[in-house]
């Protein structure tokens, strides 16, 4: 069976820890595919850096931990939010087709968020927050990154790769659905682009083969529920049917 390798989104890391308490990013999914008998690899690259930098630790921690694991087998690779982007860095410009059969994004904004956008004009520009955060040494790359005029850069420098193969996965909820938190985003990128998961909307989000909008929000993609819809509903089966569909 191929190993999968989940790696997570901005603000992300392979698990959350509060004392002795734990929770992983990919909370249940993880356990549902290792359960189906696949080696799963969790990633942990840096929350807040750009994508060449997130790319360069992706690559990293795979090709360790596979060697460690003792595999040889291509991998499927299944990422969240930026974690695409870091993913199709990595495998065009990082050498690493050879090393991954399929990459499968869920919620990624690939042709970036407007919300992005207003964040860089008002909080960037306007306020003047984020030079001074730079100034601090912190790392908030990521925020140009996700831009919709540098993802348009990056979809023109960063070129599929023929071998691979890419599918895609959006997520859209209405506004009167969504956590409190994220109202102002998803009006945001309604009134730009439509349809949205809260951080994306759906027409950024389709890359490759597109394998169809789940009725969530960009955060239960990763069954964390902010809101008391469907709070009990579980996402991984969802993600047990891409690996399906891949391994068919």
């Amino acid at each position: 069976m191929s190993p999968i390798v989940l790696h997570h989104g901005l603000f992300g890391t392979d698990e959350n820890r509060l004392g002795p308490l734990r929770r992983s990013y990919w909370h249940k999914i993880d356990s549902a595919l290792r359960q189906r008998g696949h080696l799963v690899i969790a990633t942990r690259v840096h929350p807040t850096a750009g994508v060449e930098t997130r790319a360069r630790e992706l690559k990293q921690q795979i090709l360790s931990r596979l060697d460690g694991a003792g595999h040889r087998e291509k991998i499927i690779l299944i990422a969240h939010s930026m974690g695409g982007l870091d993913a199709r860095y990595m495998v065009s410009k990082l050498g690493m087709a050879r090393h991954v059969s399929a990459i499968v994004t869920v919620c990624t904004p690939h042709r970036g968020s407007p919300y992005a956008d207003w964040i860089e004009r008002n909080l960037g520009r306007r306020i003047g927050l984020l030079p001074v955060v730079r100034k601090l040494g912190i790392n908030i790359a990521a925020g140009i990154d996700l831009t919709t005029e540098r993802c348009a850069r990056f979809n023109d420098e960063v070129p599929d790769h023929p071998d691979v193969r890419y599918a895609s996965i959006n997520c859209v909820r209405p506004r009167h659905q969504m956590p409190a938190f994220a109202m102002h985003s998803h009006t945001i990128i309604n009134q730009a682009e439509g349809e949205n998961d809260g951080l994306v909307s759906a027409k950024s989000a389709a890359w490759g083969e597109h394998w169809g909008s789940w009725p969530i929000d960009h955060w239960q993609a990763i069954n964390r529920r902010f809101t008391i819809l469907h709070a009990n509903e579980d996402v991984s089966p969802r993600y047990v049917e891409l690996v399906e569909r891949l391994e068919k």
